[in-house]
């Protein structure tokens, strides 16, 4: 689900400078994953706890948050 939010928020584009609400929903988009890589991460976490992940299981929360965090920083001026 994280992965579809994210790949929402990089689809959207604008259909020029007029386009506010692509812009509103691609930030949308783009926080909503941010927030469903930090849930999944403290499951992640959880379940390494327990021992039922190993640690390498922490790459695919981060690397959601990290893509989430470019589409909502440094590749929002694209938009």
């Amino acid at each position: 689900m994280t992965g579809y939010v994210a790949l929402t928020a990089y689809m959207v584009e604008p259909d020029g400078p007029w386009d506010q609400q692509a812009v509103t929903n691609s930030k949308l988009a783009g926080a909503i994953a941010l927030i469903l890589s930090t849930v999944m991460g403290l499951l992640t976490m959880a379940f390494v706890k327990a021992e039922w992940l190993r640690k390498w299981w922490y790459a695919i929360p981060a690397a959601f948050a990290i893509a989430a965090l470019l589409r909502l920083t440094l590749l929002a001026a694209e938009l």
